[in-house]
């Protein structure tokens, strides 16, 4: 018998979501893109998922369910990807929405556009969710960020792409190395292995997901997602990246956000020589070994080396667009020379 053929593989894990499940696989089976399949993967659920994802499998020949032993999100993903037949993957959660038009633009976008390997959507929360302060300001943050220009320059930020909104090029995710288990969350993970390889990366302007945030939800539950982790997460690849071969790093932020990353950045074996920074509390002193200098010596101490670069980790709401001009009037180039990474 012949391989059922699809052009779109809709991955989605699927653990212990007996009081969601419905509603999601509601809005796929609602898609007016109708050439694709479902790949569930029940992560050893005890809470009734398993028979609802079989009772669904029953009477939708495109939805495969696969099983394994509780083993996590990551592992989940691991073993859907390797089940997807299609040429694009669109991921999916048990407890979000997918909007009717969802699966059609974005796959039509990626045809017309065979450069980009990841594609996301806008998304807002979940009628229904939390509706946190700082879950919408992370969404606000990220729903800016449309182009591949805009995505790669704000990457060490945080994770710039809402990843159940995502539609990718399998090929593209297989090549460097697919989903993985780390310390860190696998999404973030996979978006910066992913940019160290030079795929581009862009994001639909339209809303096309419901995001469902709770207390239960992985990034406010797992540990993987904490704050030091991410703090471990961005070193690791900045070193891999954009601070690679550099024989100077200048953190700007000697707070809590630069004291927090440099330790990382040094456990990487970054070449930190100095932090700068605008509060006359801090400079004169030293973090990490290191000196603090103000903000305006910055010039004076990229001269002294042949290769520098600059982290910005100052946590503070709109430290951004204070710090971004000021960087800029100096003649450092964002995404070349110098990097958000708070």
């Amino acid at each position: 018998m012949a391989v059922p053929t699809f052009a779109v593989s809709v991955l989605l894990p699927v653990y212990n979501a007996a009081a969601t499940l419905d509603e999601a696989l509601h809005s796929l089976a609602a898609q007016t893109f109708r050439d694709y399949e479902v790949v569930a993967v029940d992560d050893g659920s005890d809470d009734g998922s398993l028979a609802l994802l079989e009772a669904w499998a029953r009477r939708e020949p495109r939805l495969r369910v696969l099983r394994q032993p509780h083993r996590g999100v990551a592992a989940a993903l691991a073993l859907g990807l390797e089940a997807c037949r299609a040429p694009l993957v669109a991921r999916m959660d048990a407890d979000d929405r997918a909007h009717p038009e969802r699966l059609a633009r974005q796959a039509a976008f990626l045809e017309a556009h065979p450069e980009v390997a990841v594609l996301g959507t806008r998304a807002r929360l979940h009628p229904n969710g939390l509706r946190a302060g700082g879950m919408q300001a992370y969404l606000d943050w990220q729903n800016r960020l449309l182009t591949d220009a805009d995505i790669r320059r704000e990457i060490f930020v945080e994770s710039p792409l809402v990843h159940p909104s995502v539609m990718f090029r399998r090929s593209a995710v297989r090549a460097v190395g697919g989903y993985q288990e780390a310390p860190w969350l696998e999404d973030y993970d996979l978006w910066l292995r992913l940019y160290l390889a030079g795929a581009r990366f862009a994001k639909l302007p339209a809303v096309l997901l419901d995001w469902r945030d709770h207390p239960q939800r992985v990034t406010r539950s797992d540990g993987r997602a904490s704050l030091e982790n991410l703090l471990r997460l961005k070193a690791h690849y900045l070193a891999r990246g954009p601070l690679r071969g550099r024989d100077a790093v200048i953190v700007w932020g000697a707070g809590m956000a630069g004291r927090r990353l440099s330790k990382h950045l040094l456990r990487e074996g970054v070449p930190l020589t100095a932090f700068v920074d605008i509060d006359p509390r801090k400079i004169g002193r030293t973090r990490r070994g290191r000196p603090v200098y103000a903000a305006d010596a910055l010039p004076g101490l990229w001269a002294r080396s042949r290769n520098p670069a600059v982290v910005v980790a100052v946590g503070a709401r709109h430290a951004r667009e204070l710090i971004r001009p000021r960087l800029t009037a100096w003649g450092l180039t964002e995404g070349r020379d110098w990097w958000f990474a708070a």
